[in-house]
């Protein structure tokens, strides 16, 4: 998505640590018009494998995975980071670790919101290593639905998570792929 990559040039910042900040559109500070943009290129994407559910994980990827399901035509569920009493004991869980954030959480979605007849979209705002998609793969596959795919906004295609998952067989699209940065400089893959 070329508008992306304008985007992400214009208003990331790169950060020490091979972090992209883009919380100023993407992930904090939301950008609704543009964000639905990305929604309307998902479904696009997507629109004939037969998606009944988007999972995604809370919180970074709740705003483009709404706005796909949006387009979709079909419920989003998101997996949650910490437990709550009104997530209740019937979950499914996997343990995910956040590059960005340096640490492991315990992801969880109740098992009412998934079921074996889903196929189900997985949405995350980035795709690096590939650990939180690997977290959703693990509910999908406790639930007994399908995949339909994996999509993220950003990928950094040299840390090699979304090549990871192509391996398997896995759908990976993304937006946009990030084959290098350096100091302040993105090259993205054409």
């Amino acid at each position: 998505m070329k508008a992306l990559e304008e985007k992400i040039l214009a208003e990331g910042k790169v950060c020490p640590g091979d972090i992209l900040k883009v919380g100023g559109f993407l992930n904090q500070r939301i950008d609704t018009d543009f964000i639905f943009q990305m929604g309307s290129e998902i479904s696009r994407l997507f629109e004939t494998a037969r998606v009944t559910k988007i999972l995604t994980v809370e919180a970074s990827g709740i705003a483009i995975a709404l706005a796909a399901a949006h387009y979709l035509k079909v419920p989003m569920v998101f997996a949650k980071k910490s437990t709550a009493k009104n997530l209740g004991d019937d979950v499914y869980k996997a343990s995910v670790h956040s590059y960005t954030h340096g640490k492991d959480y315990e992801i969880a979605v109740n098992t009412d919101y998934i079921s074996p007849e889903d196929r189900v979209l997985l949405i995350d705002d980035f795709l690096a290593t590939g650990e939180a998609a690997e977290g959703l793969i693990e509910i999908v596959r406790q639930s007994g639905a399908e995949i339909a795919g994996f999509c993220a906004a950003i990928e950094k295609g040299y840390q090699g998570g979304g090549d990871s998952l192509r391996a398997r067989g896995i759908r990976v699209e993304s937006l946009a792929i990030i084959d290098e940065m350096i100091g302040e400089n993105i090259r993205f893959r054409s």
